[in-house]
């Protein structure tokens, strides 16, 4: 069972970077690319064997909604970044390679208040260990903060050490609650069972 966070009261600053993560520029990608699609479709197998394949259509969605932020790490070194309406935002990525991390933002009204949830974040296995992660997640909990949450809450599953003691690191808490998964497919396939 996946392991739930939630995060109260931090007070959120950027690591230090060491001279590798200094190369590296946080952005939230305003523009669905072929580079981006490229990049991102390059990060999504590392993230899970059973992740589905992202196609434009679906890229673009994510970026148009007013729900999500797709947070990208890039390699300022191998890559010449468009810049976008503002320092934290871009508007083109060119070279997949560049792409070395990535986080999805959701951030929505509810009628307790505003939610945060921090979903799909994944590094490159060679980017690993100059503190991206670290800087992905902190850029997400300004970005809620700004943005009115007053909680931000993920899941990790408990075999992914690394990533659970970086969540705990940075100030995010288990909270004692069940986490649970409804299935379509599997609903469906019940629904046609003619043998009911």
């Amino acid at each position: 069972m996946p392991i739930a966070y939630i995060v109260r009261g931090v007070t959120y600053s950027a690591p230090t970077p060491s001279t590798t993560a200094s190369r590296i520029r946080l952005a939230v990608a305003s523009e669905a690319t072929p580079d981006l699609l490229e990049g991102v479709a390059r990060l999504l197998p590392q993230l899970s064997e059973r992740a589905p394949v992202l196609g434009m259509r679906e890229l673009e969605r994510i970026i148009s909604s007013p729900a999500t932020q797709l947070l990208v790490a890039v390699d300022t070194e191998a890559v010449d970044m468009g810049r976008g309406r503002d320092d934290n935002r871009v508007d083109s990525v060119s070279g997949t390679t560049a792409i070395v991390g990535m986080l999805t933002l959701i951030v929505c009204q509810i009628p307790t208040g505003t939610r945060a949830w921090i979903e799909d974040v994944v590094v490159d296995v060679k980017a690993r260990r100059f503190g991206i992660a670290t800087s992905l997640v902190q850029m997400a909990l300004r970005l809620a903060q700004e943005a009115g949450a007053v909680t931000v809450e993920l899941t990790s599953r408990p075999s992914r050490k690394a990533a659970n003691l970086l969540y705990e690191s940075i100030g995010f808490e288990r909270r004692d609650t069940n986490v649970y998964r409804y299935r379509f497919e599997q609903a469906l396939n019940i629904g046609h069972d003619e043998s009911m």
